[in-house]
């Protein structure tokens, strides 16, 4: 099969070059279809259930609205784990599945459960939806409606009724979010005074306003040959409507006969246009006034660039219909970070391919034959993106960063190579220059004579990356895209070895070559064969300093630091911002302001936006004492306080500090943050969960862990969550005193509503939908004491308060319950700076067994990156040796028997020497990069191996002696095993000495890589054919002269 596609890729080869040209067009196609993104979207199966409950605080919106829809979810094929958050007016459920579960699966079987879930939630507590289809990658683009001559509200109407639409219609969009500003409502604002007096309470207001707001259909009639449809509009279009409303007759209220003075909604109620009852606020750069601000996000899978690039191209068009003095001004745009690390990554392939080249050109010495080789790297790229569009795969930092084109011309470079060598044999031969039809016939027996080996070899290095397709979680997400790009390069490359670069061949390499050595090669050889000779001398000494070499290697790798993944800097800075819970809204603002006004102080920083709480419709359960701070920054090369993203941020922390006393802060960025909260529902690197029953139990041991933790060396922003601290005034119901009056509790609880507000109908103004809350007249400033007068009417028309119909009382309460694993949990959470992460948590554990007491019915576990790290550990223990034992079975299965491979198999821990060398020479931690590094590793280093010891098979079943197959041998391959491990390391070479963004994901990856190469290429020159001989006389029986096929012609010494 191979040789049939060789000759007739020869004999075709103008076709092999058009068809070339077709795959040239089918890849720059592809290139332009496959998704984008900075990173891998490593967000896992989930779905979301928001319930905005706004009458219930968080033990009531627990009992009768999470504990419920989480046990409606139970039992769902593929489920993984269902945790809550429950906030006063808000319960937010995420419902987590297996990795090979489909996402639109889970969603209709979340839905269909959802069914059965509202049937156990009380009418009026909350209608259960799920969120949209997004990931952490969801927000792409932040952007301020601004308008200083406009009011807040006005803006906030843009925002909500004509820009967000729009932008919801751009493809890859799938939500909107709105914050900021004052959304706008119809208030009819209750004076209490006026109600008694006129004896008139809340259900009569709720009561009058929906008989009142009405619209009806009546079908239709025929006039004459016509029909004619029929409808009733009796709704509200405006305030005076509103206030034109009959609530009661004067007189005897309880018999409101026609005949007495009307009583409208206007004298009892002020009706006017205000803003919904607001659980958040934004602010921007420390201005005064607030600002209003929405949030694109991006439906899961789609190309963030194309979606990105499609929401400002809309946001252009809606600006010319917005009102004079409107702007629309954008802030943050993750456009920005994936163009910088798109730019770090084709910068590291550009520059890494002129690398390969200038190899390529120093090691074949003959320019026509560096350009047929080096041909196939453009070409190989092009078949990496034909094979992402085709697969659904998504282009990144790791999967396109994680290609080193020296592997992938590996093959080429035989080939050629060996087809210099054959012409020139020839045309020694010959003595005169060749033929076409000579050339020809010479690359193409050039190239069958190894392309057998060469594709063998591909398929080792193909091999150690089919395991990393079997990771699952967030480590699967993560490497599961590079492993397959690289194994599309490869098969790419394999093609083009069989077809273009033959075909090449026989057409440009020159009738007239010489097969001589580069300087390099020469060089290098004239250092080898003494070197060498010396080595072979000393078998013992040799084997001894390998072995002592890769145990001392295991003793530093085994000290050195671990974590999951280096942090990648996106460029903005995200401050999660947390105060006491019984903080107002107010207070909150005054302090955000501050927080701008301190950040900006720093040169590096350009903007400021604070967002506080959560919007009027909830989409998620921060409270008013939480805000995220984004920190716009200035490109590295501006800064000037420091040049160390870490340095700046202790140097911000320790502002804030002096600033903004009372409040804690933890650092994270906007990718980190968001894929945090939906892996694990933190907002930090690390968290110690505590799970139990007794709250209180709980909150004295996670105070006791946080000022643990505050004392190791590397732990930054460690807080303890706050479950505690919210006054709550409850009204409850005493049942004999509404039973004594003739009512009943809705009619009290009604009123008791009415303090927050009661949604009692929608006014439409065009395509403005403007809903009509019923509230008291200041309720936020009412006391207990006031809300005990507020009246309710019996059925005899007597006006009762409240107080004597209810116990009112003001206690201490929860401001949030934390549901996990079928429990209330609460969260310690702890961001590491300055030393790894494996290592933080192994010290945070003993202290913590040594210094905190856990009582029965109390547990812990860690989160965030520490269990990722142990979970990608545990899947690498088994995927590892997988590939190794791949390796091996392949290597007996090409020589037949088991010494050779395992001689060669020596190359694996000798790299590893190398890569662990490497790592700590650079003072990096071992983390899942620098692990897939060491996989990509074996490869190579196996296939240098089998290139020697292959070659010294070879020579001895062709009759040399013991020693001079073993010289001979590892002379002769001494070029191709510089050119790949050449190739291959300056592949990663510009990847490992990056800086721009992204750099640091790659680098560990491209260290172990060089530094693995590095010395596994001195063990293929040096160790192995000193082991080969040394075992070889040890083992190897003395036979007579007349050897067989594998013996060698003399007796061994």
């Amino acid at each position: 099969m191979i040789e049939r596609l060789l000759i007739l890729s020869v004999k075709n080869r103008v076709l092999v070059i058009a068809l070339a040209f077709v795959f040239i067009l089918l890849g720059a196609v592809a290139s332009t279809k496959v998704a984008i993104d900075a990173v891998p979207d490593v967000t896992n199966v989930q779905v979301q259930i928001i319930t905005p409950a706004e009458a219930l605080g968080p033990i009531d919106v627990e009992t009768y609205i999470s504990v419920p829809v989480e046990r409606a979810m139970a039992g769902m094929p593929g489920l993984e784990e269902v945790r809550s958050i429950s906030r006063a007016g808000i319960s937010v459920v995420t419902v987590v599945f297996t990795d090979d579960t489909d996402l639109y699966f889970a969603r209709n079987q979340v839905s269909q459960r959802l069914v059965e879930a509202k049937r156990d939630i009380p009418e009026g507590y909350g209608d259960p939806q799920m969120a949209p289809v997004s990931s952490g990658l969801g927000e792409i683009y932040h952007f301020e409606v601004k308008g200083d001559s406009v009011p807040l509200m006005q803006r906030r109407t843009l925002l909500d009724w004509e820009i967000t639409p729009r932008l919801r219609l751009v493809p890859g969009v799938v939500e909107v979010n709105t914050f900021g500003g004052q959304a706008r409502a119809l208030e009819v604002s209750l004076d209490p005074q006026k109600l008694a007096s006129a004896k008139v309470s809340v259900p009569d207001v709720l009561e009058a306003i929906d008989k009142n707001h009405v619209a009806v259909g009546g079908a239709y009639v025929v006039d004459g040959r016509e029909n004619v449809t029929v409808r009733g509009e009796g709704r509200v279009r405006n305030k005076d409507d509103l206030a034109g409303i009959i609530v009661a007759t004067k007189g005897d209220v309880a018999d409101t006969r026609p005949g007495g003075t009307p009583l409208y909604l206007r004298d009892v109620a002020e009706i006017h246009e205000a803003p919904l009852v607001r659980y958040g606020a934004v602010t921007r750069d420390g201005h005064k006034e607030e600002a209003v601000v929405g949030v694109v996000m991006m439906l899961r899978g789609a190309d963030s660039g194309k979606t990105a690039s499609a929401v400002k191209d809309a946001i252009a068009d809606i600006q010319k219909s917005l009102p004079p003095g409107i702007t629309i001004d954008g802030y943050y745009d993750r456009t920005d970070l994936v163009h910088r690390t798109i730019h770090t990554v084709g910068k590291n392939l550009l520059e890494a391919s002129l690398l390969v080249v200038v190899v390529l050109f120093l090691t074949l010495a003959n320019f026509r034959a560096g350009v047929i080789v080096a041909i196939s790297i453009p070409l190989a790229l092009l078949g990496v993106f034909i094979g992402m569009w085709i697969g659904g795969v998504s282009g990144n930092l790791i999967s396109l960063g994680a290609i080193d084109f020296g592997l992938v011309v590996d093959g080429a470079i035989i080939i050629v190579e060996n087809a210099m060598r054959r012409l020139g044999d020839k045309r020694k031969e010959l003595g005169r220059a060749l033929t076409d039809e000579e050339r020809s016939e010479v690359v193409v027996d050039a190239a069958r004579e190894v392309r057998g080996a060469t594709a063998f070899g591909e398929a080792i290095i193909a091999l150690v990356y089919v395991p990393i397709l079997a990771l699952q979680s967030v480590e699967g997400r993560m490497f599961r895209p590079m492993a397959l790009a690289v194994l599309f390069a490869l098969g790419a490359a394999f093609v083009l070895s069989l077809t273009l670069v033959p075909a090449l061949a026989s057409m440009f390499l020159p009738k007239d070559v010489e097969d001589k050595e580069s300087f390099l090669i020469r060089t290098a050889h004239r250092a080898y064969v003494p070197l060498l000779a010396k080595s072979l001398r000393f078998p013992k000494l040799v084997a001894a300093a390998t072995f002592a070499l890769f145990l001392g290697s295991l003793v530093v790798g085994g000290n050195m630091g671990r974590e999951f993944l280096p942090t990648l800097d996106e460029g903005t800075l995200v401050l999660a911002m947390v105060r006491l819970p019984s903080v107002s809204l107010e207070q909150s603002m005054e302090q955000t302001r501050a927080v701008e006004k301190t950040l900006l102080g720093f040169p590096e920083v350009t903007s400021v936006v604070c967002r506080t709480g959560r919007a009027e419709i909830a989409i998620d359960p921060m409270g008013v004492n939480m805000t995220d701070v984004y920190v716009m920054m200035k490109p590295h090369d501006q800064w000037t306080t420091t040049h160390e993203r870490e340095k700046l941020v202790e140097l911000m922390d320790k502002a804030l500090a002096d600033s903004v006393p009372g409040a804690s802060f933890a650092f994270t960025q906007p990718i980190e943050m968001n894929t945090s909260d939906l892996l694990a529902g933190i907002s930090s690197d690390l968290a110690l969960r505590i799970y139990g029953q007794d709250t209180a139990q709980m909150q004295q041991i996670a105070n006791q862990m946080m000022r643990v933790l505050k004392t190791i060396p590397g732990a930054k922003d460690v807080r303890a969550e706050q479950i505690a601290g919210m006054n709550v005034l409850t009204a409850d119901a005493d049942r004999v005193a509404i039973a004594r009056y003739g009512l009943d509790v809705r009619a009290v609880m009604q009123t008791i509503a009415a303090i927050g507000g009661i949604e009692a109908g929608t006014v439409v103004e065009g395509s403005v939908r403007i809903p009509i809350r019923v509230r008291i007249a200041n309720a936020q400033k009412l006391g207990a004491e006031q809300v005990a007068q507020i009246p309710v009417r019996a059925p005899n028309g007597a006006m009762v308060p409240l107080g004597q119909l209810t116990r009112i009382d003001v206690s201490p309460g929860p401001s949030q319950v934390h549901r996990e694993r079928l429990a209330r949990s609460i969260t310690v959470e702890v961001n590491v700076r300055g030393r790894d992460i494996g290592s933080f948590v192994d010290e945070a554990k003993k202290r913590l067994d040594a210094e905190v007491k856990v009582p029965p019915g109390i547990s812990t576990s860690w989160a965030g990156e520490y269990e990722r790290l142990e979970s990608a550990t545990k899947q690498l223990l088994v995927v590892v040796p997988i590939a190794l034992l791949l390796i091996v079975v392949l290597l007996v299965a090409t020589f037949g028997k088991a010494r050779p491979a395992l001689l060669i198999f020596l190359n694996v821990p000798m790299s590893i020497s190398g890569g662990i060398a490497a790592l700590f020479a650079r003072g990096l931690p071992l983390s899942i990069s620098a692990a897939v590094g060491f996989i990509a590793l074996f490869g190579v280093a196996v296939l240098n191996g089998l290139v020697l010891v292959a070659s010294i098979e070879r020579l001895r079943d062709k009759g040399e002696s013991l020693d001079a197959a073993v010289k001979d041998g590892a002379e002769g391959r001494l070029r191709p095993v510089l050119t790949t491990a050449l190739v291959a390391s300056l592949g990663f070479l510009p990847m490992a000495l990056a800086t721009s963004a992204g750099a640091e994901v790659q680098r560990p990856l491209a260290t172990v890589v060089i530094g693995g190469l590095v010395s596994s290429t001195l063990l293929t020159l040096f160790v192995l054919p000193t082991v080969y001989a040394w075992l070889a006389r040890k083992l190897d029986k003395p036979e007579a002269p007349a050897a067989t096929a594998h013996s060698p012609t003399q007796p061994a010494a």
